[in-house]
């Protein structure tokens, strides 16, 4: 018999390749898209984040199908193989990964060595020594993905019993070789291509802090001037006026509301509060179908006379604090004013002229 060593079959290098950089993208697609749906609370992008995985398995399991068809029809070829050498990686109580070194003779073809890794229970390790001829069976297309048959058919347990297989030159290739390095860094480029596409595309709710259902306006800047300060966000504004000033003083309120509207964007708003030196605004944009207002509208040379108006609840006492608040939550216009002083807290209403329409005593 000649003997001569053999090389392994040649990988499909490329198909391996991109199954790599494949593999890698859906990982990091699906990991994005589910951290992503959970941060921005986004059903469709969390539910995505499952499905991936799941149809790319999908895909791969019908892409291998003819492949496994094709090898289902071949039958096995088998063969004797002597053992070079063998080492049990671990366990002591039941099957074992044994590592085996084998000179495969097949009956039409060169001898080989190879590498095999294979599951023997500890009790019958006692087969299995070194020099021992075994057999083998492995695919046609595929003569080093060999394993060792555990209950030959008496035929070839006989020509195991009389066979003398001398060893072929090493060293042993591996059944399985190693993946090549580059797929490995394919794979990891895959993962962070596949989470920085998701990232890139939500990368308004995930960084703005918007909900999913899309962006909300942007939050113009804070801006300050002197004696009275702005602050503006995306619902709400807020003028806060300098010291020795007040909202009550003449044309005061009516500069501070101008300040808040002037410009492009909705100038209807949902509520008004007015305290001694703060004004906030809360505006409509986010909800056009509230009751809401345009706060131009204001009765604004009533309104101090109001708040003078219902201290007269107080008792005469001059009031400590007071607030002034207009909305539609009712339905029409209402203005509420309530004041608080020595005597208590005192209140009343009037509608969209100033005009009182219900009035409380101090509690």
């Amino acid at each position: 018999m000649t003997i001569t060593a053999s090389a392994p079959p040649a990988r499909p290098a490329v198909a391996d390749l991109a199954r790599g950089f494949l593999t890698g993208g859906v990982i990091g697609a699906s990991l994005a898209a589910l951290v992503g749906g959970g941060v921005i609370e986004s059903v469709p992008l969390f539910v995505g984040g499952l499905a991936l995985p799941a149809a790319y398995g999908l895909l791969l399991l019908l892409a291998g199908a003819p492949r496994r068809a094709r090898e289902a029809a071949l039958a096995p070829v088998t063969a004797l193989a002597v053992i070079e050498d063998r080492k049990a990686d671990g366990g002591v109580d039941t099957d074992v990964p044994v590592r085996f070194d084998l000179t495969v003779a097949p009956d039409d073809a060169p001898a080989y060595r190879v590498e095999i890794r294979q599951h023997i229970h500890v009790v019958d390790l006692v087969d299995y020594r070194p020099r021992d001829v075994v057999v083998v069976q492995y695919p046609p297309d595929r003569p080093h993905r060999v394993r060792i048959v555990k209950r030959p058919t008496p035929r070839w347990e006989d020509r195991a019993a009389g066979a003398d297989i001398p060893s072929a030159p090493g060293p042993a290739a591996p059944s399985d070789p190693p993946e090549p390095r580059a797929a490995g860094y394919l794979t990891l480029v895959g993962l962070l291509l596949g989470a920085t596409a998701v990232i890139m595309a939500c990368r308004g709710p995930l960084f703005d802090g918007h909900d999913a259902t899309g962006p909300r306006a942007p939050v113009p800047p804070t801006t300050t001037t002197s004696p009275s300060t702005t602050v503006v966000t995306s619902l709400s504004s807020t003028v806060t006026l300098g010291p020795g000033r007040s909202l009550l003083d003449r044309g005061e309120l009516r500069r501070a509301v101008d300040s808040l509207t002037r410009g492009g964007g909705s100038h209807q708003a949902l509520s008004v509060v007015v305290r001694d030196r703060v004004l906030s605004v809360v505006f409509a944009a986010d909800a056009p179908h509230a009751p809401h207002f345009d706060p131009r509208s204001l009765p604004y040379e009533r309104l101090p006379t109001l708040v003078e108006e219902a201290s007269t609840g107080l008792g005469g006492g001059p009031p400590r604090d007071w607030q002034l608040t207009a909305d539609r939550t009712a339905g029409a216009l209402t203005i509420r004013v309530t004041v608080t002083g020595p005597g208590g807290t005192a209140w009343l209403e009037a509608d969209w002229r100033g005009t009182v329409v219900r009035r409380g005593p101090a509690r």
